[in-house]
């Protein structure tokens, strides 16, 4: 009984990270498509905890913020203290599995954040970093 447990756990697994895996790398074709170069999980780890003022925010923001530097973790937004599941698919199979939440995300995000849409690059290179988390 323990084994089948553990193979179905592990079938369920490998399916969910098949899923969001896939999403990831459709993802970065399209950006490629967009102009966006090789992803670059370092450059999105430097800017993951760097510093913007958007002009509407009354103090600076970054992406550690609200979702903790360790993306593994909850986090909690910044303005309405609503919890936040963890960004890393390792620790939230949800996570990067459907690329218009993903999309939608980025909008919202990075404008908060930024003050302004990330780049292709920047979604490319966070990409890679969340993905890697």
């Amino acid at each position: 009984m323990k084994t089948m447990t553990a193979t179905i756990v592990l079938t369920l697994a490998v399916a969910a990270g098949g899923a969001w895996a896939d999403t990831v790398d459709n993802l970065l074709q399209t950006y490629a498509t967009q102009g966006a170069g090789p992803a670059n999980a370092a450059a999105a780890k430097a800017m993951w905890t760097r510093e913007f003022k958007p002009a509407d925010a009354d103090k600076p923001r970054s992406c550690s913020t609200c979702h903790t530097q360790n993306l593994q973790q909850s986090g909690k937004h910044a303005t309405t203290g609503k919890a936040i599941e963890p960004l890393a698919p390792s620790a939230n199979d949800k996570r990067l599995t459907d690329a218009k939440h993903v999309e939608k995300w980025f909008g919202r995000n990075c404008k908060w954040t930024l003050g302004r849409e990330c780049s292709v690059q920047e979604k490319s290179d966070f990409l890679a970093f969340i993905r890697g988390s």
